[in-house]
Formats: C-alpha cells, sequence, structure tokens
C-alpha cells in the first residue's frame, strides 16, 4: 500500500513507502495538482500498490474523489510555466518547466558518453534490482519498478547535484557540503516538449516525467553542461557528435543553489539563440 499524505510540506517527495503531496495553497488544490495525483496513483496502482489518500479536510477529499471518476479531464491540464509545490530555490521561487535534466557523476558521465545513452539503474549497473533496492544508497526504500527508469528533475533543480555529492560522501550532505565544499556533476538537458514524445516517457506524478531503459542522447539531448573543472578529464571522453553540445561552466558560484541558477542561465540563453 501507498499512503498519500496532503498537506502544507516543504515539497513533494515519495519516502518509504508515503507520497508526501504539498499543496501550497491547502486545503485548495489546482487542477494541476489533481493532475499528478492522479497520475501518481495510477501509476504505483499499476505497480499493484494501492493507494489510501490521509486528509484532514473533507471538502478536500470529495474534490479529489469527484476527479478520480471524471479522471480523463485532468489528462491534458496544462502544466504551469512555474510550479511553486517546492520554492526551496532561492532565485526562482519554484519549478521553471520548460527543460528537465539528468545530473550524475563525472566517472558515470564517461560510461555515458561511452555508450550514448542514459541508461536506467537496472541497465547501467547490470545487477539484480533485489541488490538494487537493498542498498543503502535507496535510502527511501525505493521499490523494484523506480529503478527500470532514467530519472528526470526539472531544468532549475539541484537535487540532482545534491544526490551526486551524497553519493560521493556516502552520507547527506551538509551545509557546508552544499557550498563551500561543494562539487557539481554533469548535467544533461533536454526540451521538456520534445522528450515528452519519447516512447518510453512515464508520469509518476512526482517527477516531471521518467523514461523506461533508456535515453538515446543523440536523438534527445539539447546540452550538456560539465563544470569547467572537469574538462581536462572528459574532454577526450566526448564522441565529436556530442562537442555541439557541451558546455564548460565555471563553478564560481558560492553553493549549490547560486550553481543551479548560473548553469539555469546558461540553458535559457541557447533556448533563445
Amino acid at each position: 500500500m501507498m499512503l498519500i499524505k496532503l498537506g502544507k510540506f516543504e515539497f513533494t517527495e515519495v519516502w518509504d513507502g508515503v507520497l508526501y503531496k504539498n499543496l501550497p495553497d491547502y486545503p485548495n488544490i489546482s487542477p494541476w495538482e489533481l493532475r499528478t495525483l492522479i497520475e501518481f496513483m495510477e501509476y504505483e496502482e499499476n505497480h499493484g500498490r494501492k493507494c489510501w489518500i490521509e486528509c484532514e479536510d473533507k471538502k478536500l477529499l470529495s474534490k479529489i474523489a469527484a476527479a478520480l471518476r471524471d479522471h480523463e479531464e485532468y489528462r491534458d491540464v496544462p502544466r504551469p510555466a512555474l510550479l511553486t509545490e517546492c520554492t526551496a530555490c532561492p532565485h526562482r521561487k519554484g519549478c521553471v518547466t520548460d527543460f528537465v535534466c539528468h545530473t550524475t557523476s563525472p566517472e558515470n558521465a564517461k560510461k555515458i558518453f561511452a555508450s550514448g545513452k542514459l541508461l536506467s539503474a537496472i541497465k547501467a549497473r547490470g545487477i539484480p534490482v533485489e541488490k538494487l533496492m537493498s542498498e543503502r544508497r535507496n535510502a527511501a526504500n525505493d521499490p523494484a519498478d523506480y529503478f527500470e527508469y532514467v530519472m528526470l528533475a526539472w531544468g532549475n533543480c539541484q537535487a540532482g547535484d545534491r544526490l551526486v555529492m551524497e553519493r560521493k560522501l556516502g552520507r547527506f550532505p551538509t551545509e557546508q557540503d552544499l557550498s563551500v565544499d561543494f562539487t557539481p556533476g554533469v548535467r544533461f538537458y533536454f526540451r521538456y516538449d520534445e522528450l515528452v514524445k519519447h516512447p518510453g516517457c512515464v508520469f509518476d506524478g512526482v517527477l516531471p516525467m521518467k523514461i523506461k531503459d533508456e535515453i538515446d542522447l543523440q536523438e534527445w539531448v539539447f546540452a550538456i553542461i560539465i563544470p569547467a573543472a572537469l574538462k581536462q578529464d572528459l574532454d577526450s571522453k566526448i564522441p565529436k557528435h556530442f562537442r555541439d553540445k557541451v558546455i564548460y561552466v565555471e563553478n564560481d558560484c558560492k553553493d549549490i543553489w547560486d550553481w543551479s541558477e548560473k548553469v539555469f542561465q546558461v540553458i535559457i540563453g541557447l533556448k533563445h539563440e
């Protein structure tokens, strides 16, 4: 069973069998929030996990029940330009939805350049899913199917770099780790309106989207952002057909938030070229 808690949280996340669904205007819920809630429940139930909603507001529960009955009406609810379920970003006060990205370590980036593809955890690591589930890095106790997808975040989000730091350190990063000791990962950017056409695209109601098995970079990638400090290590590993997509960016930022904003400004600049 998957428990869904609705209310005012710092952000929306799934952790240890619970979806904490942040509603910024709680107990009101927007059409987009209803769409993503429906997508989450459908995804979970398609994978054999029943959903149970916990909410003190009866009117909100009634509205959700009505939306679930008329769920087809919510399929094509347009995404807002800015989402405010997570307002941790000090620069944008929300998630900008034109682009999505996948962030990885320099070591993994080399493997990605060699294969030309972003791979799901199962395909990339080639070990049984049971082992992936039991690893310490699976702190959220994600179920087996989560490892079948390439995960993506919104383009101005810092979550990917935070996860790279966490895996590098083997623990949750501290404030110092995310500021003076911060080392950015490699970001692979995609246009939302393009990648949504990928045949393996799935909506789980939490991530912007995720892609089953793999993403062929030559076909889909918009830009690849590499910290300038990694140029010497990575430049020779980049195939010729990706070189026009690669941008080296100097990390002269005070923390992970400033880095995310600087990189996103680069991406916005490319969009308008």
